[in-house]
């Protein structure tokens, strides 16, 4: 038997000063796009906002519905808005946020499984990493360098042949 185990390194910041104008931009667009939710059920409202290669952005938001689970997330919303308006660009990077009715907005939240899946899938996609700003409304920010940290033994095409 061989054991392994396996580690990522991530960027930490104290709050949205420390961030380079560009980051702090997005990230800024990420916090006010969470407005734009439709979390009538959770309260919880969350909001994505990536810049693309080609120096567009393109917004995206969680859409739930009392018919549960049709809801959809920010990222994978995000990700059917880029893969439409701008078909094979690739991401550069990705700021992810959220508010709370029930919760303090005052630390980073990260994606779910099947948003992760699906990151994972554009990534691997466009054949570029998707750097990620994750944060609430105020706090800590993390940047993770590739959506492939947060996915380890990830499923993807290479296994279907």
């Amino acid at each position: 038997m061989k054991e392994t185990k396996f580690e990522f390194q991530y960027e930490v910041y104290n709050d949205i000063t420390e961030l380079n104008k560009e980051d702090a931009d997005l990230l800024t667009k990420a916090r006010a796009v969470t407005k734009q939710a439709y979390a009538p059920y959770s309260n919880f409202f969350v909001g994505a906002v990536a810049k693309l290669n080609n120096g567009e952005t393109v917004a995206g938001t969680n859409q739930e519905n009392a018919s549960y689970p049709v809801g959809i997330c920010a990222e994978r919303v995000l990700l059917g808005n880029a893969a439409t308006l701008y078909p094979g660009i690739s991401i550069d990077t990705l700021a992810i946020s959220y508010d709370s009715k029930e919760v303090p907005s005052d630390h980073p939240i990260s994606p779910c499984g099947m948003c992760r899946q699906a990151l994972l899938e554009y990534e691997t996609r466009t054949e570029k990493p998707i750097r990620m700003i994750l944060a609430g409304q105020k706090g800590k920010i993390y940047i993770v360098k590739t959506v492939r940290f947060l996915l380890p033994f990830a499923f993807d095409s290479a296994e279907l042949g």
